[in-house]
């Protein structure tokens, strides 16, 4: 039960400074004063409407009767299996918020001017994408191009890049007195507002089963498990985990999830139904949790997994920033390549078994590290610690994420000859068996040799908020940095 005297001087008070009840700038405090009996009146009516809208609910996930490896929305299903393509594109947004947005909205700018010949037919290098994974800011680029496609170039800047989405969410949302209401309840806070919200204005009331109609590029939303920090993409694989059914679920209400930073916005909240599906968990983690055996990450990866597939013990996912667990979207793929034993079951799975050039691009909007405090003797503040804190632990878990994918590259491509090539001689000739290499592209703040150019874009705010000028410079600055990559240049000149 809210308390009316304390919920009278809230109303009072905002009412006042944000003008919610009319009140013109420059009104008197005084007057507020004044103005608190009928006020108070407001705060009664408040009551009465928590009475009746305050058992809000957050959109419940919904149930799946049997999980089928051909169901849903899963790569395989948005790809033609009559297609044997010789070129796979995998994208990854780092999280940012807008300033992560915006950065990989220039990359997919970039890559649809550039036209390249593959099969002897002129194509953009954006048509070629298969894969896009996104984080936190990222994850809202991935989602529109992946419903859209071309659209985003028309419309996404206004709808979002150059939009103060944070000022919107407090005013239109978050001020709303009727949203207080319903935020009075357990089971509805305020992620599940800024869900509607994205929903409303920016996704269009697009759901996962409309993405799938589309037939686009595999698109990869990555959110992070509260309790047990393990990231969990919003796909039908991860779902069938739980026996639920993503196709009706809200793209607006995954991105909402990837993009609850903790502390500031609540987590999304799933229900688990595991157990009521007949899922079983992949053979190569199912036999690593009954052998407790190498290699460590299987069995890690495994054991991760297994907590999600008791619904007894674990009713509910509660989901929070991409970010805390994977800020840059590389963990999907490594981690589906653990899970399927080797890169060459992979590529079998996938229906790529043909490919011949495999390019990685991560778009990285990393921040900078506030080193201030290092010329202070005060003790820092709450806020400037938990920043730190933050900071620190995602960079330095980029780093090894980096550094893993890059010791995993020649293995894989290995692992590819070794099983096209069974049996046969192993030619690393254009077009034979053993024809695989792999591209792996980084765009990144670091890569700009101006250090006060480099330090302007790395301390942009992470928050949803930037000005018109801001989003011209991380769009120009992507385009540049990717087609001015050594990597990217090399890939370029092979395609020819």
């Amino acid at each position: 039960m809210v308390n009316l005297q304390i919920f009278t001087k809230i109303v009072l008070i905002t009412g006042c400074e944000m003008n919610i009840y009319g009140v013109k700038p420059g009104f008197s405090h005084n007057r507020c004063i004044r103005s608190y009996s009928s006020i108070r009146f407001l705060a009664v009516l408040f009551l009465l409407m928590t009475g009746l809208i305050g058992c809000a609910h957050y959109p419940v996930n919904v149930p799946l009767s049997k999980a089928d490896p051909d169901y849903g929305y899963k790569g395989k299903n948005l790809r033609d299996p009559d297609k044997k393509g010789t070129l796979f594109v995998s994208l990854s947004f780092s999280g940012g918020g807008t300033r992560a947005a915006a950065f990989s909205y220039g990359a997919l700018e970039a890559l649809r001017d550039t036209e390249i010949t593959l099969d002897g037919r002129k194509t953009r290098l954006l048509d070629q994408v298969n894969a896009i994974a996104g984080v936190s800011g990222g994850s809202f680029t991935a989602a529109y191009y992946g419903l859209f496609g071309d659209r985003i170039f028309s419309d996404f800047e206004e709808k979002f890049l150059k939009k103060n989405i944070q000022g919107e969410l407090a005013l239109r949302v978050l001020a709303n007195p009727i949203n207080w209401a319903r935020l009075s309840s357990a089971y509805f806070d305020r992620s599940d507002l800024i869900a509607e919200y994205y929903d409303k204005n920016v996704f269009d009331g697009a759901t996962f089963g409309d993405m799938l109609k589309r037939k686009g590029p595999m698109i990869f939303i990555n959110a992070t498990d509260m309790v047990h920090g393990t990231r969990i993409s919003f796909t039908q694989d991860s779902f069938d985990m739980i026996c639920s059914d993503l196709t009706p679920f809200s793209v607006a209400r995954a991105c909402a999830a990837s993009s609850a930073v903790p502390i500031v916005l609540s987590p999304i909240t799933l229900r688990n139904y595991a157990g009521s599906c007949q899922y079983e968990m992949p053979e190569v983690l199912r036999k690593a949790v009954e052998a407790r055996s190498l290699p460590d990450r299987q069995f890690d990866l495994a054991n991760n997994i297994v907590p999600f597939l008791d619904a007894e013990k674990k009713p509910y996912l509660h989901l929070v920033d991409g970010g805390v667990s994977d800020n840059l979207g590389l963990r999907t793929m490594i981690e589906r390549i653990t899970m399927l034993g080797d890169a060459w079951n992979t590529v079998k799975a996938s229906n790529l078994a043909d490919i011949h050039k495999v390019v990685l691009i991560m778009v990285n909007a990393e921040t900078q590290i506030d080193t201030k405090w290092d010329r202070r003797e005060s003790i820092p503040p709450f806020a400037a610690m938990l920043d730190s804190y933050s900071s620190v632990s995602i960079s330095r878990y980029n780093v090894e994420t980096v550094a893993l994918l890059k010791e995993s590259v020649p293995r894989w491509a290995e692992e590819i000859r070794r099983g096209r090539c069974a049996g046969r001689e192993v030619s690393s000739e254009p077009g034979e068996c053993g024809d695989i290499q792999f591209y792996v592209i980084e765009v990144k703040f670091d890569a700009i040799q101006d250090a006060a150019e480099r330090s302007y874009f790395k301390l942009l705010p992470t928050s949803f908020k930037l000005t018109a000028d801001e989003v011209e410079r991380l769009r120009e600055a992507a385009r540049k940095l990717l087609t001015e990559s050594k990597d990217f240049k090399r890939l370029l000149r092979d395609l020819k």
